[in-house]
């Protein structure tokens, strides 16, 4: 099975997405942080093919698509993914979502009810009104060059890239070598984090998140599944 790597202009910018198999249409829809089309879904692609038009996408400000320097939102990010869709010809698919994707797939389903056949929400952002330590992870937004410094310390350190995902991981054991060298190769590419960054400061706001869409799910009326991890510590289970 061949997966392609393509890229195509949308409202000026260069996007870079992948592409596979034939048949009714499936987005995967990464997550934030520093993650890409690839990090999130190499293993997914590939199955799914078989017997589905696969598409998976690097967001503006991530992968191998262009960074500009502007305001990254849920709405910016619902509003870029329908044009992507325009741009490829694409009426209607199936949305998958991971985190941050998952939020964004969740907006779009909302908006554009009669373009989402189906819907499934991995460890989804946009179902918490909270994240774990909000007070903190507030501050930690808003305090003057923290976050950059952070981020900046993970690209100059392999062995700080490996603490923090291990972290972040509810099996540390799970954390290989070579996905720390996959993640610091992405957290290295100019402009990487910058857009992650940029949606931190507009969506933790100090007495909750920005985009919470727990109150409007009676309206999605598409075939939807709920994936989540029981032991997640970014998204936690009690938010599925």
């Amino acid at each position: 099975m061949t997966i392609l790597n393509k890229w195509v202009e949308v409202k000026g910018l260069r996007i870079h997405y992948l592409e596979a198999g034939a048949g009714s249409t499936v987005f995967l829809l990464h997550g934030g942080g520093i993650d890409s089309a690839s990090l999130s879904w190499k293993f997914t692609i590939e199955p799914l093919a078989h017997y589905l038009h696969v598409f998976a996408p690097d967001w503006p400000g991530y992968g191998e698509s262009d960074k500009p320097a502007i305001q990254y939102t849920t709405d910016y990010y619902t509003g870029f993914f329908g044009d992507f869709m325009q741009t490829l010809g694409i009426v209607d698919a199936s949305l998958v979502g991971i985190s941050m994707g998952g939020g964004i797939a969740l907006g779009f389903t909302l908006q554009f009810p009669q373009r989402v056949s189906r819907l499934v929400l991995v460890d989804s952002y946009g179902l918490q009104m909270f994240t774990p330590a909000h007070k903190l992870s507030y501050l930690f937004t808003r305090i003057p060059l923290l976050n950059e410094v952070t981020w900046d310390l993970l690209m100059r350190s392999r062995t700080m890239m490996r603490v923090f995902l291990r972290v972040i991981f509810h099996d540390p054991n799970a954390v290989s070598d070579e996905l720390v060298d996959e993640v610091h190769v992405e957290l290295k590419k100019a402009g990487a984090a910058r857009a992650f960054i940029s949606f931190q400061k507009r969506e933790i706001m100090w007495n909750g998140l920005r985009t919470v869409y727990v109150s409007r799910l009676h309206e999605i009326k598409a075939r939807t599944l709920i994936v989540h991890g029981e032991k997640d510590r970014l998204v936690p289970f009690d938010c599925a």
